[in-house]
This record gives C-alpha cells, structure tokens and sequence, in this order.
C-alpha cells in the first residue's frame, strides 16, 4: 500500500496553509495588478474580467466533482461496514451447523474476528505496523473457519446446512476485502494536490483585479479564500477513513459485538 503525503498531515495544518498560500497569493496578485493597471485600456481589463469569471467558475467545478468523489466514497464505506457486520453474523449464525466439537473453538474466533476488525478501524492508521499485523491475525483466523469447514466436510460431505455456512463463510471472507480496498480508495493525491495548486491561483486572479480596481475590496475576498478553504477541507475530512469530524459510523460491528458475546453455546 502506498503512502500518499497528505493523507499523512494534519487536516487543520492542511487548512491554514492553504489559506495562507491564498492571502499571500491575493497580495502577490494585487500587486501586479496595480503595476499593471495604467498599461490597460478598459477593452483589456473587460477580458481580464472575462479571464476571472471563467477561473472562479472553473474552480467551483472543479470543488463540486471532488465533494462527489468524496461523498460517494464515504457513503460506499458506510454501506461497507453494514455488510461486513451481515455477513459475519451470517456466518457466526450458521457455525452452528458444525459438530458440537467446534463450538467454544468456532465461537472465540468469530468474537476475536470481529474485536480485529474494530480495533483496526477504530484504534489503528491505515498504514501503521500495528494494522499489518491485525489483518495477518484476522487471516489466520479465515484460515482455521475454513480448516474447520473442511474437516466437518469430510465426515459429512453432502451436508446442506454446512455447505451454507462454507458459503456464508467464503463471503466473509470476500467482503473483507472489498471493505479494505473501499477503505484504502479515497480521491488520489494528485487531484487534491491540483485543487489546492488552482485554489492558490484563483486568489492570484482576484487579487490582480484588485490591483486593475485600484482598491482592495478585503472583506469579501477573504471570505471567499475562507470558503474555498473550508469546502477543500470538508473534502479531506470526508475522505480520511476514520479521522477528523465525518467518521464512519461502526454501529453495525459494536452491535455484532454484543450479540456475539451474549450468545451461549
């Protein structure tokens, strides 16, 4: 798994060194404008306008397709989590069509399974050692359900109800997967690194019609610069897993838990 370097910054930091690329960008801007402005005629700074209408446009396009690759990723791991915490109640459930032999054996595993797959959400980064190596225990214990399944098969190879736990078993497995890579897939690095790169761009534009105006309209730039800065973050909190202020509700998986521990077999 690659370590992207944003993903790695802190979202506040990432904050206010866009926003102050963006004040120092607007300045930059401004003054260039004000050198510019006896060199322009009214017909060049009416294209000039034109330039920035279309770069703030642009930009807002470019806010709202990232938002919608972020939201749908966030919904898509939230959806994620409820199917995982299905399937392994499924699984859990039909263990107990295995001989009576498996059953304290087959009941810590799915417990400790799904105690693995909370603390490496809730607990643990995405990239650390301590991740690695809860998914390394989480695919021992995939192994020994398996190993359990085929050693119940070979005493009983036609048995319906342990070919539906097999099945429920193998779809477990499946989903772990799925929710892994939906974890680990978030907008790639470039474009966040472009929308910042333009973001700063766009304050050069607006502070260079500043300078064209000859007057530094403060207020509503900077609320602006504000804005764009607040939308860029919430993209970023959106698209950390399970960092910042929008977190992906593990209700489904404490829920399971619970029932987990509750049962006696």
């Amino acid at each position: 798994m690659t370590t992207e370097f944003l993903y790695q910054q802190s979202e506040i930091l990432i904050a206010i060194a866009l926003l102050g690329f963006m004040v120092l960008g607007g300045e930059l801007g401004y003054r260039l404008g004000c050198r510019g402005r006896q060199t322009h005629n009214e017909l060049t700074r009416t294209q000039i306008i034109s330039i920035q209408a279309a770069i703030l446009g642009l930009l807002s396009l470019l806010l709202g397709f990232t938002f919608a690759m972020a939201l749908s990723r966030f919904e898509y791991r939230k959806q994620m989590v409820v199917q995982e915490s299905n399937a392994i109640g499924t699984a859990a459930l039909r263990s107990q069509f295995l001989p009576a032999s498996y059953d304290v054996e087959v009941n810590e595993l799915f417990r400790r399974y799904v105690a693995i797959r909370l603390e490496s959400v809730l607990q643990t980064e995405q990239s650390s050692p301590e991740r690695e190596q809860l998914d390394i225990e989480a695919r021992q214990i995939q192994r020994r359900l398996w190993q359990i399944a085929n050693e119940a098969a070979e005493s009983d190879p036609r048995s319906v109800p342990l070919g539906l736990y097999t099945q429920a078993l193998n779809q477990m497995i499946d989903i772990k997967t799925q929710r892994d890579i939906a974890v680990a897939n978030h907008v790639p690095e470039s474009v966040l690194l472009f929308l910042l790169g333009f973001a700063v761009l766009t304050a050069v534009v607006l502070g260079y019609g500043n300078g064209l105006a000859g007057a530094r309209i403060t207020s509503p730039t900077v609320a602006y610069f504000v804005i764009v800065v607040l939308v860029i973050l919430l993209i970023i909190d959106l698209d950390h897993p399970q960092q910042g202020l929008a977190r992906t509700s593990q209700a489904s998986m404490i829920e399971l838990q619970e029932i987990l521990h509750a049962i006696e077999r």
